[in-house]
């Protein structure tokens, strides 16, 4: 039986990275900036 944590970095970088926040699509980083945070992204 497999554990459930199959870590992989790729997909994880491709989902919650600092370019696929940076992607006017998702617009995390523009609400971030909008908001006027100190810190964009961990």
């Amino acid at each position: 039986m497999k554990r459930p944590f199959q870590p992989n970095n790729h997909k994880k970088k491709k989902t919650h990275g600092f370019f696929a926040r940076k992607l006017a699509g998702t617009g995390i980083m523009n609400q971030r900036r909008a908001k006027g945070r100190k810190k964009l992204s961990a």
